[in-house]
C-alpha cells in the first residue's frame, strides 16, 4: 500500500511550457520532494477530453510521511507554491487516496 496526493491544475495558456517543467516527474516539485526517502515519485497527466485541464499525482510511502515533510519542509514548500502561483488560473487538490497492491486470484 502506498498514499496518493492528487490535485488538478488548469495552467494559463501562455505558461503551459513552464508549468509541465514545473510540475512534471522531474520538476521543481518532485525535486521538492525527494528531500524524503518517503516520496515514490510523481506523475503529471493531461486530461485529453478537457483541454488544459492536468491532475498531479505524488505518491508517498504514507499519510504520515507526506504530512511529516510538509511539516518539516514548511519554508520551501510554501515558497515553491508562492513561485507558481501565476502559472495557473484554478488549482485545487481532488484528496488523499490509500492505493491497494494487486492481489492474485488463486
Amino acid at each position: 500500500m502506498s498514499y496518493l496526493v492528487i490535485w488538478e491544475f488548469h495552467p494559463k495558456p501562455d505558461s503551459i511550457p513552464t508549468f509541465e517543467k514545473i510540475y512534471g516527474p522531474g520538476g521543481d516539485w518532485a525535486q521538492l520532494f525527494r528531500l524524503s526517502p518517503d516520496f515514490l515519485g510523481t506523475e503529471l497527466v493531461r486530461d485529453r477530453n478537457h483541454s488544459g485541464r492536468y491532475l498531479t499525482l505524488d505518491r508517498w510511502t504514507s499519510h504520515d510521511a507526506f504530512h511529516q515533510f510538509k511539516q518539516d519542509h514548511r519554508a520551501e514548500y510554501d515558497a515553491l507554491d508562492h513561485q507558481c502561483e501565476n502559472l495557473t488560473e484554478l488549482e485545487h487538490p481532488l484528496g488523499e487516496f490509500e492505493t491497494f497492491a494487486a492481489q492474485s486470484i488463486p
